[in-house]
């Protein structure tokens, strides 16, 4: 899974571009999630599918044609990205996070300074005002494509543990030095884990710690068993 976050003011273009990087990236064979920040409540679509949300914490609609699950209470960009099984993720706002490289559509130049982090990668624009910022800029509706073809080879997404296992404090430095050309994600070691756990086909990020634990007790209650031996160990449990 790859992510790509897409960041700006209000009437900065963030939405045209989610769209038609979607519909580029769709055309080209790939699975295609969106992710939007939105300020406030979200309201439920029907007013019956509101009255159930009254008094349960969490509410699911299915139809002939789609499904929605309601999560009364916030939870995190991980979390919901769990739920989604898609080759690349388009995240639209959430300016704080620091896990993944952004795109950032400007309205003016002197934006740059409060939207830029670290992790952008390219800005995109509405305007056909040329602004040099160090960073190749693209028009949102016009490029599309070639906006597409850098997501393609760039996007990323670190697991948010802050383990230190890579020689980093944190994810965001880590990814810092991705977006340098310095690192790769190959270099994040819950990403690339000895014990590989998957839920739902997804691999489960793990810290060193943690997969040492669960190594060493995979192995010690097999050892234990008539006919052990060393090797490589596959285990599958169902629902």
């Amino acid at each position: 899974m790859k992510v790509m976050g897409v960041i700006g003011y209000k009437d900065s273009g963030k939405t045209s571009l989610v769209v038609g990087l979607s519909r580029e990236l769709k055309k080209r064979g790939y699975r295609v999630a969106t992710v939007k920040h939105i300020h406030g409540e979200i309201d439920l679509p029907q007013a019956n599918t509101a009255k159930h949300g009254q008094y349960t914490g969490e509410v699911a609609a299915i139809s002939e044609r789609e499904s929605a699950v309601f999560f009364k209470r916030k939870k995190s960009l991980e979390d919901i990205m769990g739920y989604l099984e898609a080759d690349f993720i388009l995240v639209e706002g959430f300016k704080s996070e620091r896990t993944y490289p952004k795109v950032v559509c400007l309205r003016k130049k002197d934006e740059a300074k409060d939207l830029f982090d670290g992790l952008q990668i390219l800005v995109a624009v509405l305007s056909p005002k040329k602004l040099r910022l160090g960073l190749p800029v693209f028009h949102i509706l016009k490029d599309v494509e070639r906006i597409a073809d850098i997501i393609e080879k760039r996007a990323f997404k670190l697991p948010n543990l802050n383990c230190g296992a890579c020689g980093y404090e944190t994810c965001y430095e880590l990814a810092r030095e991705i977006i340098e050309g310095n690192k790769t994600d190959k270099d994040c070691p819950a990403l690339n884990p000895g014990t590989e756990v998957r839920l739902g086909g997804k691999i489960l990020p793990m810290n060193p710690f943690v997969d040492r634990i669960v190594q060493s007790t995979i192995k010690g209650v097999l050892s234990s068993l008539k006919g052990f031996r060393k090797g490589k160990i596959e285990i599958e449990i169902g629902e």
